[in-house]
Formats: structure tokens, C-alpha cells, sequence
């Protein structure tokens, strides 16, 4: 990624992880009991490894040489570069 900015994703990788894993919770949340009943859980730790995973998966596709992977071979999967401009002030 020489040349270009990198993405806050690279650069802050552990908020990414814990804005990913925290809307993987929230989003869980209404359906966690139909969840447990049909896979016929009735733990917290199997929320929990969920979530860990989930957290896991984020981090792993934070790291600089993920993202660099990302923009060479799946570039509509890769974070924006970070300008330093919000995006309504780049769209003018």
C-alpha cells in the first residue's frame, strides 16, 4: 500500500474489532433464543465463542497485509483509503 493513505480499519484495528463484534452482538440479540432453541444451546459460552469469532474474523482482515491482499486481488472487498476529508466534502 505504498503510496496511498491507510484506511482507519489499518490503522486502528481494534476499534474496527469492537465496532464489528459489538453489531454482531446488537444484532444477534432478538434472535439469540429461536438460535438456541434450534441448535438446542442453552449456554452463554456458545454466544460467546460466536462473538469471539466474530471479533477474530474483524481483526485478522484489519491487518495491513490483509488489506493489502484485499486491494490487489479483491478490491471491491478492501477499505477506503483514509483522505483526511469527510466524504460530503470529497464529493463536491
Amino acid at each position: 500500500m505504498t503510496g496511498a493513505p491507510h484506511p482507519t480499519q489499518v490503522r486502528r484495528p481494534w476499534r474496527s474489532t469492537i465496532r464489528t463484534t459489538l453489531a454482531a452482538l446488537l444484532a444477534l440479540l432478538p434472535l439469540l433464543p429461536t438460535i438456541a432453541d434450534a441448535a438446542d444451546v442453552d449456554t452463554v459460552p456458545t454466544v460467546a465463542a460466536v462473538l469471539g469469532v466474530t471479533g477474530a474474523i474483524s481483526r485478522v482482515l484489519a491487518a495491513p497485509g490483509v488489506e493489502t491482499w484485499l486491494r490487489r486481488f479483491l478490491p471491491p472487498l478492501a477499505a477506503d483509503p483514509d483522505t483526511g476529508k469527510h466524504e460530503k466534502e470529497t464529493a463536491r
